[in-house]
């Protein structure tokens, strides 16, 4: 296409607006119009604009970026899809202005670089020369990038597979901390129960809330953290919330609405004081607003707490309908939630087996007696016998060997 056909072109962009206003974008069209105007100066500045756009988020050439641009971006046609739409009108603009797109993916630095010397003096020739290229061409079309968004969604959420909820929004996490299975040891059932509820959430069925809860260092965490990394639940997406931001969950929730992911609302360490009335707010989205369930949300909590609500000795005060009454309200809300697995700490027996398995992967020679007798001095040392404590008994003596 020649350029002033392309800059007529990308006038009418219209599917994909919103990119326009992204850097890369912003410069490109600068140029094109610099070029039309015989404007040689800003077509010069926005050629190295362009170019250090494009490096400034590690992309090879325009193609490439156009690749994550398009797949990541939440605008009317893959959102339409997504949702699993049809509007011809919005199909045929968005094809048109893929196209557009990749016809200037397609277009080679140096007849850019060309387009612009008779716009400048002698002065400009060296300069010219020697400015940097960068790689023309793009290894999708218009039918691939809707393969993509059917498959995976657009946006954030096709992006990135965990999250954080914070200051009214969400942030990708780039690299989440997520075991893999293979990790996580003892607990089998515990964490068998947790995948099978969130492989039934990625199926569309209905699903309870999970509470874990039980002792500290257990793999409470961890164990939801590490269904990011399991097959068959490439569709789960993990949004960490911190408990004081509970009432926000509603308009978390919203904004889930409709996508093709399914989304668990994870909130570590949850537990309450006893004047604490967040906890109430909870028990509402849990059960009892007025507003519909979404199916492809469900709540994730730990707790240490088999209640999560602290109980006094004053709660047990009074005539018994009171006290009834009250350590009612205190222990309702862990039954709004329909699976509550416990997470306990390991039998001797099991303790000494997880410290004998463990030591050969981490490569802790140590004849059988030795180790099971020094494990036993560990464990009275460091009250638990949990898979932390028996990590950390491991660390320990790898670490006197030297």
């Amino acid at each position: 296409m020649e350029l002033p056909a392309l800059r007529a072109a990308f006038l009418g962009i219209s599917a994909y607006r919103d990119l326009l206003e992204r850097p890369a974008l912003q410069q490109f069209s600068a140029l094109l119009d610099a070029l039309a105007e015989g404007r040689g100066e800003e077509a010069l500045t926005a050629y190295a604009r362009l170019f250090h756009a494009l490096k400034a988020q590690g992309c090879l050439g325009l193609g490439d970026w156009l690749w994550d641009a398009l797949r990541f971006t939440d605008t009317p046609y893959p959102l339409l899809l997504e949702r699993g739409g049809q509007d011809a009108a919005l199909e045929n603009a968005a094809r048109r202005d893929v196209e557009v797109l990749l016809a200037a993916a397609h277009l080679d630095p140096d007849s850019l670089i060309e387009a612009i010397r008779p716009l400048l003096g002698a002065e400009f020739q060296v300069a010219l020369a020697h400015l940097p290229r960068w790689s023309a061409g793009a290894e999708f079309d218009f039918d691939a990038l809707t393969a993509f968004y059917r498959a995976q969604g657009c946006g954030l959420f096709a992006r990135y597979r965990a999250f954080r909820w914070s200051g009214g929004q969400l942030i990708g996490i780039d690299q989440p901390d997520s075991p893999q299975p293979w990790e996580l040891w003892g607990y089998a059932d515990q964490r068998r129960q947790v995948r099978e509820n969130a492989l039934a959430l990625v199926e569309g069925k209905r699903v309870n809330h999970v509470l874990l809860y039980g002792d500290s260092g257990t793999g409470k965490s961890a164990t939801v953290k590490s269904l990011l990394t399991q097959e068959g639940l490439e569709k789960l997406r993990i949004i960490e919330m911190d408990k004081d931001h509970l009432e926000e969950i509603p308009k978390l929730v919203r904004l889930l609405e409709g996508r093709c992911q399914k989304f668990i609302l994870f909130i570590d360490d949850l537990a309450f004081d006893a004047d604490d009335k967040a906890y109430s707010q909870l028990k509402t989205i849990l059960e009892g607003s007025l507003e519909k369930q979404r199916d492809n949300v469900v709540v994730y909590a730990t707790s240490n707490r088999r209640n999560l609500v602290k109980q006094n000795f004053s709660d047990r005060r009074g005539d018994e309908m009171d006290i009834r009454e009250t350590i009612a309200e205190k222990t309702s809300l862990v039954e709004r939630f329909g699976a509550r697995i416990a997470y306990f700490a390991l039998t001797p027996r099991e303790f000494w087996q997880m410290v004998s398995d463990l030591a050969p992967v981490y490569g802790l020679e140590l004849d059988q007696e030795t180790l099971l007798k020094r494990a036993e001095q560990w464990e009275l040392r460091h009250p638990g016998r949990t898979p932390r404590i028996a990590r950390q008994f491991i660390a320990y003596e790898l670490e006197r060997q030297g």
